[in-house]
Order: structure tokens, then C-alpha cells, then sequence
């Protein structure tokens, strides 16, 4: 991943994730619909805000699954069971 200036609370859209990740935008979108990128949505036009720090751990997490061949299934269910051990 291609990391520019990464900051713990830096909040970016996902056009600026994208951009600063290195990972196409269809992607992302992707990720979070199927609720394993998170993000808060505020503000009157409800853009989805991803904070920068948690979003790279998150993709480096994804990234780490899928190189051993975790189906994307595999992948919900790691993180749906991670949180619940929390």
C-alpha cells in the first residue's frame, strides 16, 4: 500500500482513502457494503468518513487474508467473529 502521511485520527472520504491506499475505489465500496471496511457517516449529505489509521490496519488485514486464500465468506466471518470476542 502506497502510504502517504498516515495519522491515527485523519478522517478521509473514500476517494481520498482510495488515493492514498493505493486500492481502486469499486473496491472499497465493495469492502464496505459487505461491512468489513467500517466507516461513520455524518453531516447532511451522509459521506461515508473512514479514519485513516483503522482503514489501512483494516485493508492490511484484508490484504493478509486473501494472499491465504480466504474466500471473502472466510473473511466476513473473521472480522463478525473477532468483534464478538471483544
Amino acid at each position: 500500500m502506497n502510504k502517504k502521511t498516515i495519522e491515527k485520527n485523519n478522517v478521509l472520504t473514500i476517494g481520498e482513502l482510495a488515493e492514498v491506499c493505493g486500492i481502486r475505489l469499486t473496491t472499497l465500496k465493495y469492502y464496505t457494503e459487505l461491512g468489513i471496511l467500517p466507516f461513520s457517516q455524518e453531516g447532511k449529505r451522509l459521506t461515508r468518513k473512514y479514519k485513516e489509521g483503522k482503514a489501512l490496519e483494516r485493508l492490511e488485514k484484508i490484504k493478509e487474508l486473501k494472499e491465504k486464500r480466504l474466500t471473502i465468506k472466510e473473511i466476513i466471518d473473521h472480522f463478525n467473529n473477532s468483534t464478538k470476542e471483544r
